[in-house]
């Protein structure tokens, strides 16, 4: 918008310059008493009116403007601050209203590879199918199914990859209209907020539970690829084909769990939240009480032997999301087909 500005106490005639229309001679001349306050009020009039319009049309052009991103945009991400609410007022503040909002833009995903197979989560990021989920979850994967909230199944591609955030962009093929998440601010997020999880543990699709945020900033270290853990045989990987769980090592205060995390690895700060987390839940929501995504589950701790499968291992309260503001400073390079 072009705004036009004056200098203080300045009052300058806006048909200064220009021709004069003629007077109508039956117009009354102004009142030669006429208080000079009077003239300067009437002076500062048009001022306040161009000014006013001027507030009134940037109101009108950004709404015309988001609405025209809503209407023609399928690749629009939804995103606000977490003081934005997704929830309805009636349900405000409850987990059941946030399950209820969020559950439909919350998918499982399976993954096949010749490492077996992986089952994880994702978040609907657009309504023609953008997905957000972990890179260990489809990393290698020759083959990728979707099943949506609603049951329907879809085929899908990998976008974009980035392992050392441990982040993945797939896209459905053939999908419209579908309920896309809102990805809230995860810079808002503090230590005592309760929040809600939505994934598939162990493939039970659309499992919900609930917790607060434990701690910020927590370094986790996950591996960047599949099939690196010890223990493993060609016909039963430690995790996957058979175990309908995905990867789940990670190492925290320099011990492994789940697994050996292997000699390739990522470093990430993470959200820490007690809510439960389970294999399966990897690239699930993390979700504020508004009903933002605040974070994308990644990891959990389970104090098992590095030679236990990950169908032995449970939450034990300690579960690690990355914060929605990494994956939205990541989605560009994703989108256009980042394979870190």
């Amino acid at each position: 918008m072009t705004e036009s500005y004056h200098r203080s106490g300045e009052n300058q005639n806006p048909y200064e310059g220009q021709q004069q229309a003629p007077v109508n001679p039956e117009w009354p001349p102004p009142p030669a008493y006429a208080p000079a306050q009077a003239h300067k009020k009437r002076g500062r009039g048009p001022l306040a009116l161009i000014a006013a319009v001027a507030i009134v049309a940037a109101a009108i052009g950004g709404g015309t403007a988001y609405g025209i991103q809503e209407l023609t945009g399928n690749d629009t991400v939804a995103s606000s601050s977490t003081s934005t609410t997704v929830v309805p007022s009636s349900q405000k503040g409850t987990v059941a209203g946030v399950a209820r909002a969020v559950s439909p833009s919350i998918v499982e995903i399976s993954a096949d590879s010749n490492a077996g197979q992986s089952t994880g989560s994702g978040v609907i990021i657009t309504g023609d199918g953008e997905i957000i989920t972990n890179n260990h979850v489809v990393s290698g994967a020759s083959r990728i199914r979707v099943t949506t909230n609603d049951g329907k199944s879809y085929s899908a591609e990998v976008v974009g990859t980035d392992s050392k955030k441990d982040l993945a962009l797939i896209k459905l093929r053939n999908a419209s209209g579908l309920k896309q998440a809102t990805l809230g601010d995860s810079a808002g997020v503090q230590v005592g907020d309760q929040v809600v999880a939505i994934g598939s543990p162990e493939g039970l699709s659309g499992t919900v539970t609930s917790g607060i945020v434990s701690a910020l900033d927590r370094d986790v270290t996950v591996p960047t690829e599949q099939g690196q853990g010890q223990g493993q045989d060609q016909g039963q990987q430690q995790w996957g084909q058979g175990q309908g769980g995905d990867p789940w090592p990670f190492a925290f205060g320099g011990q492994e769990f789940n697994g050996d995390t292997g000699s390739d690895t990522t470093t990430y700060k993470a959200l820490q939240t007690d809510a439960s987390l389970n294999p399966g839940n990897s690239g699930g929501a993390l979700i504020d009480m508004n009903g933002n995504i605040i974070g994308i589950n990644s990891a959990m701790y389970s104090p098992t032997g590095a030679a236990s499968s990950s169908s032995d291992a449970g939450s034990v309260g300690l579960g690690f999301a990355i914060p929605i503001n990494t994956v939205k400073a990541d989605l560009a390079k994703l989108r256009a087909g980042s394979t870190d």
